[in-house]
């Protein structure tokens, strides 16, 4: 089976990166945590750009870094992305994807005008790269990235340094290469939302250790999980756009639950999407209800409660078909309801807190 090792540990002053972990060799595995965990260290170990004193790295079962060995960063078949996008200023986009080209060691899997097809570059070729905006320079960053034909891509936190616009400019071609390239990603970022939409697997760091790993669906519902146990709590629902409704702008989405109404976003009937469900806009009544400005009202049955991040709240994990969501609630709340695991309920879901 396809899969990434990566045993290090990297020690500097005050700080120690302590990991042990087997990835999956394919779909985009986030490498999730605050300033100062680790993220990037990690990622440069496998790169090779950082050399750990203890390590063992190995992709798809060739030795990249053991006890005996150490492959350079320019031998390893990976393409790097970093926060700034680097290109040559005085190089129009052509040229600075014909340099990215002169790394290629290997026969080529991607094609250069595939790469710039997926991207979107094409009007961009003979413009120079300081002429760009901030969106288009990472995009061709990406690109160059890219033209290498490597066999696994590495992303350094590649929107941190864009605003608002230019992220969500950005997000639907990194969707665009998870879906259509097929090769592994692994995708630093400290970015609950960009994680949420990209991410099939994901790790999360803590002060140099692994907190938690595993498919990014499971792992978003522990009702443990570290790091977010406050408002930010979300988790991500896999479904297809089964109907719309012009008049009020909301479309339907089915997933193994049921479905939930949210915004229309113009994504096409029969188009697989992403839901990320915030525990803040979830709450829990034991009858269903019609009389209330709540769209969604779903059957389900709770599983565990847990404190949550204030002495007044409590996390309430609901199982919906296959699907799990988490409430938060007031202790008063969950009281008022006598809530206990293995309870019906029904789950009731705001249609404008619901995020593609």
């Amino acid at each position: 089976m396809d899969q990434i090792i990566a045993q290090c540990r990297v020690e500097w002053p005050g700080f120690t990166l302590d990991v042990d972990l087997k990835l999956p060799g394919r779909g985009v595995t986030a490498i999730f945590g605050s300033s100062g965990s680790g993220k990037t260290t990690l990622l440069r170990v496998i790169a090779g750009l950082e050399r750990a004193r203890q390590g063992f790295i190995s992709f798809n079962g060739e030795v990249w870094q053991d006890a005996g060995r150490f492959l350079p960063v320019h031998k390893r078949p990976l393409g790097y992305v970093f926060q700034e996008a680097s290109l040559f200023p005085h190089l129009s986009v052509l040229k600075n994807l014909h340099f990215g080209l002169k790394r290629c060691t290997t026969e080529g899997t991607i094609s250069l005008d595939q790469v710039v097809e997926l991207l979107g570059i094409n009007h961009l070729l003979e413009r120079k790269a300081d002429c760009l905006s901030g969106g288009e320079r990472q995009r061709v960053a990406i690109a160059r990235a890219l033209a290498v034909s490597p066999r696994i891509l590495l992303m350094d936190e590649p929107l941190s340094a864009l605003d608002t616009a230019r992220k969500q400019e950005i997000l639907p071609y990194l969707e665009r290469l998870r879906d259509e390239l097929h090769i592994p990603i692994l995708y630093v970022s400290h970015s609950p939302a960009e994680v949420s939409r990209l991410a099939d697997h994901l790790v999360v760091l803590d002060s140099g250790r692994v907190a938690a790993q595993g498919p990014l669906v499971e792992t978003l519902a522990r009702i443990d999980f570290p790091l977010c146990a406050g408002k930010d709590r979300a988790v991500v629902l896999d479904g297809v756009v089964a109907e719309r409704d012009e008049a009020w702008h909301l479309m339907r989405v089915e997933f193994s639950g049921g479905a939930l109404w949210t915004r229309d976003r113009g994504i096409s009937l029969g188009r697989r999407v992403r839901l990320l469900v915030p525990s803040g806009g979830v709450s829990l009544c034991l009858e269903r209800h019609e009389d209330s400005s709540i769209l969604n009202n779903l059957p389900g049955r709770v599983e565990a409660i847990l404190d949550g991040d204030h002495p007044g709240l409590s996390l309430v994990r609901v199982r919906i078909g296959e699907c799990a969501v988490l409430a938060r609630l007031t202790k008063r709340s969950l009281a008022a309801l006598a809530l206990e695991p293995e309870q019906p309920v029904w789950v009731q879901v705001k249609s404008a807190s619901v995020m593609e």
